[in-house]
């Protein structure tokens, strides 16, 4: 071979090198995936250093040039529907929608799939929506990668999903007629301080001295499973998990509202919705040692709601298992945060809320509570209402007779004849009945300023 022959053949190796050189979009922009409707979108990947990347999407061509192995450009805000073909350089992504991205985190509660669920194995078999589509993280610590790819869902991909998930999917679909994403990122066992990046705790003082162990390490599950989601455009998040922090439920308020805070400034996005699921009544207590950290953990998350823009709760105090941590029954729990979904995210004008509790005030021998969230009216489900205790100044808890005047409740004990305090569902299993009319349940609830057992818990 003569040396001009060689050099050509060297030459025509290296363009065909650079005509072909790798460029490789994030996990999360793959065939079948769902773009968030209304927001500039976000597409991002790896390159070689200095290759131009060109994306096409809709009639929209957006250019840029990889630095540092990285590339970004955004897409100007899409209208819902699909499915469309995006090209990234020479590379073809079919069946792309455009509709509505939500992220569903949090432990076992949120990471329980749909084939343990009640009636999972018929609900899966049902689970033929090409409107909806899932991602499943894998539950991993590499900080950088998420290798799984967007599902249809389908009875294959739905039975392993998230069962709180998929139901929210499934509600919010039939509400909104419009293509649903679901993002499940959720590990069993782990607390909100794992889940949170270790910046946003050390800026907060009250959050000084969480104990770390080796499952439940601070930050790590931010590490390896939010922050690679980043900056992946979403309507909102959902969110089951507090028993891993129960022993700490004051705490609880802060460390939330601090992780909230923290998904929403790395994300950029403003004060996206956050909905919360409130802890199902759940285990046997031995009356001579009794144990409200439930109870407090629960209020937590509704005190965090109301100091929070943005945030909802769905409360499932009619599901819970006295010896089951783990309610089988996920379908309400999913259609609910749907409903505060639309209410929040949606501005549907509609009751998406049990009642949660407003003021109080004490008449004679009378504790008289009034409610938000009252809908057209209250309601005494299956009977008289259950759950409630009142207390005079021995703040000694009795049983008490409650019953719905108008839109409050009046609650009384014989045995009390001059209350300061009553409560509702205040512990961590307990038979409550309060809902209102549009069949929703009840927040427990304290109207007293007692210290809490977990206040100066570590």
């Amino acid at each position: 071979m003569n040396k001009l022959r060689f050099l050509l053949i060297l030459s025509f190796l290296a363009l065909s090198a650079a005509s072909f050189a790798v460029v490789t979009p994030n996990g999360l922009i793959s065939e079948n995936a769902v773009l968030q409707q209304g927001i500039k979108v976000p597409i991002w990947g790896t390159a070689d250093p200095g290759e131009k990347v060109t994306v096409k999407f809709l009639g929209q061509e957006v250019s840029t040039v990889a630095k540092n192995g990285w590339w970004m450009v955004y897409l100007n805000p899409l209208k819902p529907g699909g499915p469309y073909t995006m090209r990234i350089n020479d590379l073809e992504i079919k069946n792309i929608l455009v509709g509505e991205v939500w992220v569903c985190s949090g432990q076992s509660n949120m990471a329980w799939q749909v084939k343990s669920a009640e009636n999972g194995e018929q609900v899966a078999s049902e689970a033929k929506d090409p409107m909806l589509r899932l991602f499943l993280v894998p539950k991993m610590r590499d900080p950088q990668k998420v290798p799984q790819a967007w599902k249809e869902c389908s009875p294959d991909s739905a039975i392993t999903f998230s069962a709180v998930g998929y139901f929210f999917g499934k509600h919010l679909r039939e509400a909104l007629k419009v293509p649903v994403g679901l993002i499940d990122s959720s590990i069993g066992g782990t607390p909100a301080d794992a889940w949170t990046s270790r910046s946003a705790l050390l800026s907060n003082a009250a959050l000084k001295g969480i104990v770390e162990t080796p499952w439940t390490r601070v930050s790590y599950l931010y590490n390896s499973m939010i922050a690679p989601l980043v900056p992946y455009g979403i309507r909102g998040a959902i969110w089951y998990q507090g028993e891993s922090n129960a022993r700490r439920a004051y705490q609880y308020r802060e460390l939330l509202s601090t992780m909230i805070k923290n998904w929403r400034d790395v994300w950029g996005e403003g004060d996206f919705p956050f909905l919360i699921v409130q802890l199902a009544p759940f285990g046997r207590e031995d009356p001579k040692r009794p144990d409200p950290s439930w109870a407090e953990l629960r209020e937590s998350q509704v005190q965090v709601t109301q100091t929070v823009p943005k945030t909802g709760i769905a409360v499932i105090t009619d599901i819970g298992e006295e010896l089951n941590i783990h309610p089988v029954k996920k379908d309400p729990v999913g259609e609910r945060l749907a409903l505060a979904a639309r209410a929040i995210a949606y501005d549907e004008q509609l009751v998406y809320s049990g009642p949660i509790y407003k003021s109080c005030r004490i008449k004679g021998d009378k504790v008289i509570v009034s409610f938000d969230h009252i809908g057209s009216g209250l309601m005494a489900k299956d009977g008289e209402l259950k759950g409630f205790t009142i207390c005079g100044e021995d703040r000694s808890f009795v049983p008490a007779q409650a019953k719905i005047e108008k839109s409050k409740v009046v609650i009384r004990s014989p045995d009390v004849p001059k209350p300061v305090a009553a409560r509702y569902g205040w512990s961590n299993w307990m038979v409550v009945n309060l809902f209102n009319k549009q069949g929703l349940p009840a927040s427990p609830f304290r109207t007293d300023d007692f210290p809490l057992t977990t206040l100066l818990s570590p």
